[in-house]
């Protein structure tokens, strides 16, 4: 039942043909994340690099690369964690197929891990400089750990049942760090971690802190997964992994993971911090300098034949689209029993995740008047934005399920269509300003700041859609390239952005006046300004990703015959979106041409990825 460990899972995935071994010397400075990228890219296998560069440790990637890969690997217990979780959905269920609960019982045994007090993990000792240092991007700040397990405890009540294990990125090499003692440790808000870091400087002492890396692949999967508040992630990794999770406990030391790869462990001193950063993050930006916690180092063990596993992140789709995409078949039914008259959400990938929440809800309030209009659908978004890892989104767009029994937050495109044919922009957009937003996004008015909006539609279609531009567009000087995107949506060029932070750019408003007197625009309720129309309009991913990445609801979002009353923002004609990069954005991750040859090199004949790339 499940995997034991990561080499059990490497060797039962080259037996099968899905794992390709690279003996050629590979550097991990960038050459090998480029490589793990276009291998994922070409729907390949998982890699294991036996060869690299500056340490003895072979390296692991693309092991969770392809949702069929993902499926196999947690095969054993599939149908059991997905019967588990439908219980809190319907906890008759059992009682009325008993038949297909009978491993319940033994799941939720395997959910207590196991005290042992010796393990694998524990067999060697090593450096920070020792191990693999993998630097995904050109400008990222350091060498990090990609896949890191981040293994904390309540310090007010110590124990499994209070842990935390969370996927939170850990910067090896660069800044400031002192050589194999010190390590960045980059959480950001809303994670759990940051509730015992809290007790601990409450209580004056330092937070134990243990990452683990490698191990069952259940722990990696467990680290990600967004579960109920109270439940410990380890103890889902045990029913995800068929098997009790073995933990190390030594008198008051923190566990440490048993089967783990390797481990590192140390403290977090109360408010010390140093800079972290950049870093090539998955919203397809690098996610810059700032300070946070320092991890002081104490040891660092390994087991013998340890095997380092990583992946790399960028701009959507990648390995961790994967992941987001087998929670959801995992956790889709559950979403009713979270959000109350919610049900579907669908955190788009294409626009990294936090930036856009597409919804179904219900439409019930009052159900006898002659039109619907966005009553109970404002109070599931605002659950929405209220709770859970949803909170963070930036964008939420919830449409109701009485308008179309057949609508669906996955198929984008028609979900758009439906939501610009009903939208009435005099009522329909609620903003929430001031507010916490995703840490790694940079379009706000601050680190962890800026702005939501809640678009809530329902009711009769309002308008046909134009599906071309017939009249003529006035466009002031600077902006040009109007191209049609999709039915009621116009992309227009603009000029390049040069104002500061947290403030209107009077240009956007000198557009939105000449389109007053404009012709044949009111077929586009939805026009967006970029930097460049040609690769917005190349497909729906792109124009996702530029859209909702590079703006914030009440900094970029002007009107044509805007108003304001009574502190309510809206527009009488078509809703403009600024989502051109601004001079306080990110800079977007760019490979490096003399790097992507040499990994050309390894796909041509005779190379050992000739075939896969």
């Amino acid at each position: 039942m499940g995997y034991t460990n990561l080499q059990d899972c490497l060797s039962d995935l080259e037996a099968r043909g899905e794992l390709v071994r690279i003996d050629t010397q590979m550097d991990p400075s960038i050459e090998i994340g480029a490589v793990q990228r276009r291998v994922f890219e070409a729907g390949g296998p998982a890699l294991l690099f036996t060869n690299v560069k500056g340490t003895t440790f072979p390296m692991a990637a693309n092991v969770f690369g392809s949702l069929d890969r993902v499926r196999y690997i947690f095969r054993d217990t599939l149908d059991t964690v997905e019967r588990l979780l439908k219980l809190k959905v319907d906890p008759f269920a059992a009682l009325k197929r008993p038949w297909q609960y009978l491993g319940a019982p033994r799941a939720m045994w395997n959910s207590m891990p196991r005290t042992v007090q010796e393990g694998s993990v524990l067999a060697n000792t090593t450096t920070i400089s020792e191990l693999p240092h993998l630097k995904s991007w050109p400008m990222d700040g350091g060498a990090y750990v990609t896949l890191p397990q981040v293994y904390t405890e309540s310090p007010n009540k110590p124990g499994y049942a209070r842990s935390n294990l969370g996927m939170y990125r850990v910067q090896l090499t660069g800044n400031d760090f002192e050589k194999d003692q010190e390590v960045g440790l980059h959480y950001q808000i809303h994670r759990g971690i940051g509730h015992h870091h809290a007790e601990a400087i409450d209580r004056r002492e330092p937070l134990d802190v243990n990452v683990f890396v490698g191990g069952p692949p259940a722990m990696t999967l467990a680290a990600i997964m967004p579960l109920p508040e109270g439940i410990a992630e380890l103890l889902f990794a045990g029913v995800l992994g068929g098997q009790r999770m073995r933990m190390v406990r030594r008198g008051k030391e923190l566990p440490i993971l048993a089967e783990a790869d390797f481990c590192i462990c140390g403290k977090v001193y109360s408010t010390h911090q140093k800079p972290e950063g950049p870093f090539g993050d998955h919203l397809g930006y690098y996610s810059l300098k700032h300070d946070f916690p320092v991890l002081h180092v104490e040891k660092v063990y390994h087991r013998d034949g340890a095997v380092w596993p990583f992946t790399t992140v960028g701009r959507p789709p990648q390995e961790d689209t994967m992941f987001g995409t087998f929670i959801h078949e995992l956790t889709a039914e559950l979403v009713p029993s979270v959000f109350a008259g919610v049900h579907e959400v669908h955190a788009v990938d294409a626009a990294g995740v936090h930036p856009l929440l597409l919804a179904i809800g219900s439409e019930r309030y009052v159900p006898y008047a002659e039109e619907r209009i966005p009553q109970e659908l404002l109070t599931c978004g605002l659950s929405l934005l209220g709770n859970t890892q949803t909170s963070l989104s930036k964008y939420c767009l919830i449409a109701a399920r009485e308008d179309d029994s057949a609508l669906t937050a996955h198929n984008v495109p028609g979900f758009f269509r439906h939501m610009l044919e009903r939208t009435d922009f005099t009522r329909d957009l609620h903003f929430i300003t001031r507010t916490t937003m995703d840490t790694l996004d940079y379009s706000g008015i601050s680190l962890n700041q800026g702005s939501k909006l809640l678009w809530a539609a329902t009711g009769p279609k309002r308008r046909d859609l134009a599906y071309e531009l017939t009249g003529h567009l006035p466009l002031p000087e600077g902006f040009g390239e109007p191209r049609v995107f999709a039915p009621g949506i116009l992309v227009v060029q603009g000029p390049a952005h040069d104002k500061g932070r947290d403030q209107h750019d009077p240009r956007m408003r000198e557009l939105a006046d000449a389109l007053e007197h404009a012709e044949g625009l009111d077929g586009f309720p939805l026009i967006v300004v970029v930097d460049d129309s040609s690769f917005t309009v190349e497909d729906w991913n792109a124009f996702l990703w530029v859209t909702f990445t590079r703006s914030d609801p009440a900094t970029d979002m002007y009107g044509v015959h805007e108003f304001t009353h009574c502190k309510h923002w809206g527009t009488r004609g078509p809703l403009i979106v600024d989502a051109r990069l601004k001079t306080y954005h990110a800079p977007p991750l760019e490979p490096d041409p003399d790097v992507e040859k040499r990994v050309d090199a390894l796909g041509a004949p005779g190379g050992p990825l000739h075939g896969i790339i």
